[in-house]
């Protein structure tokens, strides 16, 4: 019989952790001496590139890795027991009930053939042997917990019928059914809108102190842990680099590796010409190719040679933190405070004649009414007059949630739909309802897209020299092979590829690597107009960085007209000229990228704004977390398209807002808002982001 646990220590304690993986051919070390405290009732936040070991360790605290994942060295302590010399039966009792985890992705944690009640309910009968009454009592109360409408409803659905915050939300309330001690939360919102993951964010926060919950949130979003947690871990290839209290690490970092990550996101102040993101040199290492000494060696401003990299480079406590360690053998002689040497200033790419001009565009798709296509047509609205015009050089960018037309707007345009009605004149042509198949050649390679994931647009099977010089021959584009196998050299130079990558396949590139070659790729044919469409949202910081700055050096040199579709409000500040805000297809707010994230807002701009997390312990956001979700294209809501959501709604008088489709209003200098309140009422709109005096 074990001792019982004192509250006053530790709930979790992972003590000089190894994991490996084995294969056939080797051993793949992916955790080294990684050592972490989760005191109770604390956030512990685990940040780090994709493959430094966050979720491995996750894995490992659940013991669940796999056939081939094996814990080496080290222990893991939760409530004082080692949970790795316990047996199968002893892991059954408290994965579960004494320690929960969420995953990234929602379905992949429900049972798409059983009600949400049924789900929810199994858990406590099974971990607790709860009568079946009793479970979904407590079932009910919980899925009120998680903010969910309508509680009946929701047990009585099945997952599809659900939207993807509402999913998570029930996995989160699933995994709380049995008030476990530990919540391990693996991206919990990376797959989620940021309206959504604002919600999401305040639920686990006042789940964890209502329930008393220790966490270890896993995300690689800065501005999440600054929200979220108490403390902090940041890991690189497979080691803790640094750990201590989130507002000192993130204020008094030292570790390089730390102050790189910052220095690759867009934080408020960063401008791409003046003060462009500095994006971390060289690749993120592969295991079992690891540098000697210090991983982060190889990518280090401050590495010295014969000392960096002759002994491997133990945890040292940093004098006057709250449990700060870094694991950097030059971290006291490092001036911290000194500004980071930036690269030569830019010019601004000048702003040319009008490229693409929408009018009034519109995209109705009609649907079957019945099981079988039977029944009365029902039609979704998903782009309603759209107006608007890109120029030549210029970085526009439409944001929105997922459902609010950006997508099909980028289709139309590509041609690989059609509008209902309006003009899309491109370069003078109206391409409305002209389809792909019929477009010329040259309108074909003037227009080009950037897809969101990398991995998906590749051909495996093919080189990437070979694709490139595919998207050639087909554009047409020089007299000969030779003249095509010079060109794909230059565009592989363009996307700062090295010229030996022609002969490599996808499989062989990163993920940042893969996302160059379908850049490269889409100006082959010399692209004027480009449709990125979430185009880092797939990639680690420091990638992003580097893709977002090529896009643009690109974007000076060839005057291209770059459309950025984009979620994540943060990047937009930094590469847009013009922004316009979508919702349930309308354009409900448009101007430059000064106008839009400064007073007066359309109310979503304003939620969208509030919505976005910061890594920046200066800067404090007015908090407005939107109730709900984003109505269905099929059934719009009456009058504005905002109105079921609205916090601004009782400031217009006589019911306007549940009856007319909002004016446009034009505030100046091209600023537009589409919304029912008054002049004065838009006046007196206050800052969402403010940066506090230091």
């Amino acid at each position: 019989m074990s001792e019982p646990w004192d509250p006053s220590k530790p709930i979790l304690e992972i003590d000089h952790l190894s994991i490996s993986f084995f294969t056939r051919l080797r051993e793949i070390p992916a955790v080294m001496d990684f050592s972490c405290t989760v005191m109770p009732g604390e956030a512990m936040g685990l940040v780090g590139e994709s493959g430094c070991g966050k979720s491995t360790v996750a894995l490992a605290v659940m013991r669940d890795l796999g056939r081939n994942g094996r814990i080496v060295a080290g222990s893991i302590r939760f409530k004082g027991r080692d949970l790795v010399t316990m047996d199968d039966e002893e892991l059954r009792k408290i994965r579960g009930s004494q320690i929960a985890m969420i995953y990234q992705e929602p379905m992949a944690s429900l049972n798409p053939a059983m009600k949400i009640g049924a789900q929810l309910a199994e858990v406590p009968m099974i971990h607790e042997n709860m009568p079946r009454d009793q479970a979904w009592t407590l079932a009910r109360q919980i899925v009120a917990d998680v903010r969910l409408p309508d509680p009946d409803r929701i047990l009585n659905a099945y997952p599809h019928q659900l939207s993807g915050g509402q999913q998570q939300r029930i996995v989160i309330a699933m995994a709380l059914m049995s008030k476990p001690a530990l919540l391990i939360l693996d991206e919990p919102t990376t797959a989620l809108d940021v309206t959504v993951e604002a919600g999401i964010v305040d639920l686990v926060k006042d789940l964890g102190r209502k329930y008393g919950t220790s966490m270890l949130f896993i995300s690689h979003n800065l501005g999440l842990i600054l929200d979220v947690c108490d403390r902090l871990c940041v890991m690189y290839s497979g080691e803790a680099v640094e750990t201590g209290d989130v507002a000192e690490v993130f204020d008094a970092m030292r570790h390089p590796y730390t102050q790189a990550l910052f220095r690759s996101i867009p934080l408020p102040g960063a401008d791409k010409n003046a003060r462009p993101l500095i994006a971390i040199p060289g690749n993120f290492p592969l295991p079992h190719e690891r540098p000697a000494g210090c991983n982060f060696g190889p990518r280090c401003d401050y590495f010295q040679k014969g000392r960096c990299d002759a002994t491997d480079i133990p945890m040292a406590p940093v004098p006057g933190g709250d449990r700060h360690e870094s694991r950097c053998l030059r971290w006291a002689e490092i001036d911290w405070a000194a500004p980071p040497v930036l690269k030569a200033r830019k010019e601004k790419t000048p702003i040319g004649r009008v490229i693409l001009k929408l009018e009034d565009l519109k995209k109705y798709y009609a649907i079957g009414g019945g099981a079988f296509g039977g029944g009365m047509k029902k039609v979704v609205k998903a782009n309603e007059t759209l107006s608007f015009e890109a120029h030549e050089g210029e970085t526009l960018a439409i944001v929105g949630e997922s459902g609010c037309g950006k997508s099909t707007f980028a289709k139309v345009l590509m041609g690989l739909e059609t509008a209902t009605s309006g003009k899309i004149m491109l370069f003078d042509e109206n391409v409305q309802s002209t389809p792909i198949q019929q477009r010329s050649t040259d309108t074909v390679s003037r227009v080009q897209m950037v897809f969101q994931n990398p991995f998906d647009t590749l051909n495996p099977s093919m080189t990437v020299g070979r694709q490139i010089i595919r998207a050639l021959e087909i554009f047409r584009w020089g007299k000969s092979d030779a003249e095509r196998n010079a060109r794909m050299l230059e565009l592989l130079d363009l996307v700062k590829l090295p010229r030996a990558f022609a002969e490599r396949m996808p499989r062989q590139l990163s993920g940042g690597q893969k996302q160059r070659v379908g850049i490269a790729r889409a100006f082959a044919g010399g692209a004027k107009v480009v449709v990125a469409d979430e185009p880092v949202s797939a990639l680690d910081v420091s990638v992003q960085a580097a893709v977002t700055d090529l896009l643009m050096d690109i974007q000076r040199e060839n005057r291209t007209t770059l459309l950025f579709i984009s979620h994540d409000l943060s990047i937009v500040r930094y590469l847009s000229d013009r922004v316009l805000v979508m919702y349930l297809g309308h354009v409900v707010e448009s101007g430059t990228t000064e106008q839009v994230f400064q007073p007066p807002y359309h109310p979503y701009t304003e939620a969208l704004l509030s919505a976005v997390p910061i890594a920046d312990t200066h800067v404090q956001r007015k908090r407005i977390v939107l109730e709900g979700d984003i109505p269905s294209a099929v059934n719009p809501p009456p009058g504005c398209p905002f109105q079921t959501r609205c916090r601004w709604k009782s400031q217009v008088p006589g019911g306007l807002c549940d009856r007319e489709m909002p004016p446009v209003q034009d505030l100046g200098d091209g600023h537009r808002i589409k919304c029912h309140l008054a002049p004065d009422v838009l006046s007196r709109m206050e800052p969402v982001i403010r940066i506090a005096a230091e």
